[in-house]
């Protein structure tokens, strides 16, 4: 870690959690300088859901570059950009009945949020934004401002307004809403009205806190009776990661803006699109949000491979099937609450310290996994959609033991 340490910024973080030189990796596992293997359950945060390495994207790549392919382009047309745009129309929005623009931007979730939320107060011609407490929307300033983290927060160097935080579901989601409604529609809350709400259905970075249909269903009507627009942030937990390929398929929603990033390139090549309905798109100047890389060629070609996995539902089924047999498994673990949908699973161990001690212990023994929540109280499962059942669970023995190991400890 020599060179590392010597000539990279203060600012790295994940390297401090995994001290060490990854060299290779295939499907769910990598392998170091030293020729150690580990188990991924982290994925890139999400941004890994079919893999590293996956074959037949590998393929696809390395049959674009050989053609000469376009790799960059801005925003000007090229053939993969058409497949990619085609496919998705086939594959995700054709089936579900959904009449979206699609939107390219910079290929990063924070820049998909920054061009939602310009265009919110655009259309509604307000200023204010309304978020919720613990969610993470990305770290530059418009999208900063909607995340609640005090530590990400507090490295803005400046003040982040125009966003009021208002609480997630609680356990009463009729109070919750009540709150909510009672916030935005008192003249006298001191609550400018909103040009849009945004929120996670599934607070990856929050301790996998999860929203129940009924809740999100009361928020996009708040949202529409006080002319102000749902966006639903799907950049961790979207593409499949839930079972289905958007996290809030059945639940009767029909957000206005739609954010994807990560998972959307399916081959850990950066993307960003926003799904957004056509008569809020209509509001959009040529070139008012632009950005160098929208979209790029070889993010298009994984993308799109990447979209075959929904032709049909197995990979979704498969999903489904094992959201079962992670959350059993961590249920017998002992006392903690668990939170699960689909290959998202957090143990909620109640204590930042337990849950980094429980994370090293992984990590040393071969198993990646991430703290998130409050005070990082929560260790997140994120594994690949695509695992092997082996290494599924030799990587849930490994947790099972990290987590007994820390138990005793305590006792």
């Amino acid at each position: 870690m020599e060179t590392f340490d010597k000539w990279e910024s203060e600012i790295r973080g994940y390297v401090r959690s995994y001290p060490t030189v990854f060299a290779t990796a295939s499907n769910a596992t990598m392998v170091d300088k030293a020729g150690k293997s580990y188990i991924d359950f982290f994925a890139g945060a999400g941004v890994l859901n079919f893999g590293h390495n996956h074959p037949k994207m590998k393929e696809a790549l390395i049959r674009y570059i050989e053609s000469d392919g376009i790799a960059h382009s801005l925003d000007m047309a090229s053939t993969a950009k058409e497949e990619f745009i085609q496919a998705f129309a086939d594959t995700i929005l054709i089936p579900r009945d959904m009449h979206y623009k699609m939107q390219f931007m910079g290929p990063t979730g924070t820049n998909a949020v920054e061009a939602a939320l310009k265009l919110a107060r655009r259309v509604t011609g307000r200023t204010n934004v309304v978020a919720f407490t613990q969610g993470f929307h990305g770290m530059t300033l418009g999208a900063l401002a909607c995340t609640a983290n005090r530590v990400f927060r507090g490295a803005a160097g400046v003040s982040l307004d125009n966003v009021t935080h208002l609480p997630f579901e609680t356990d009463n989601t009729q109070a919750s809403l009540a709150c909510i409604r009672e916030a935005v529609e008192n003249p006298s809350s001191g609550i400018d009205p909103p040009a849009a709400f945004i929120v996670e259905t599934i607070q990856a970075e929050g301790g996998v806190r999860i929203a129940s249909a009924e809740w999100l269903k009361g928020l996009q009507q708040i949202a529409h009776d006080n002319g102000a627009l749902l966006i639903i942030d799907d950049i961790q937990v979207g593409c499949g990661r839930t079972g289905n390929y958007f996290s809030f398929d059945g639940m009767g929603l029909s957000p206005d803006i739609v954010t994807l990033a990560k998972g959307i390139g399916g081959f850990g090549t950066p993307m960003a699109m926003n799904l957004v309905k056509p008569e809020h798109d209509a509001h959009w100047k040529p070139g008012e949000h632009t950005g160098t890389f929208r979209g790029q060629g070889l993010s298009f070609v994984a993308g799109r491979e990447g979209l075959r996995f929904f032709e049909n539902d197995e990979l979704n089924a498969q999903t489904r099937a094992r959201e079962a047999k992670v959350h059993n498994f961590l249920k017998g673990l002992g006392g903690y609450t668990v939170r699960s949908k689909g290959l998202i699973h957090g143990l909620d161990v109640g204590d930042g310290t337990a849950a980094k001690a429980i994370a090293r212990e992984c990590f040393d023994n071969g198993l990646i996994v991430g703290p998130c929540g409050v005070a990082g109280s929560v260790v997140k499962l994120i594994p690949p959609l695509t695992i092997g059942d082996a290494e599924l669970q030799q990587g849930l023995e490994i947790l099972g033991n990290a987590v007994n190991k820390q138990m005793e400890a305590a006792a």
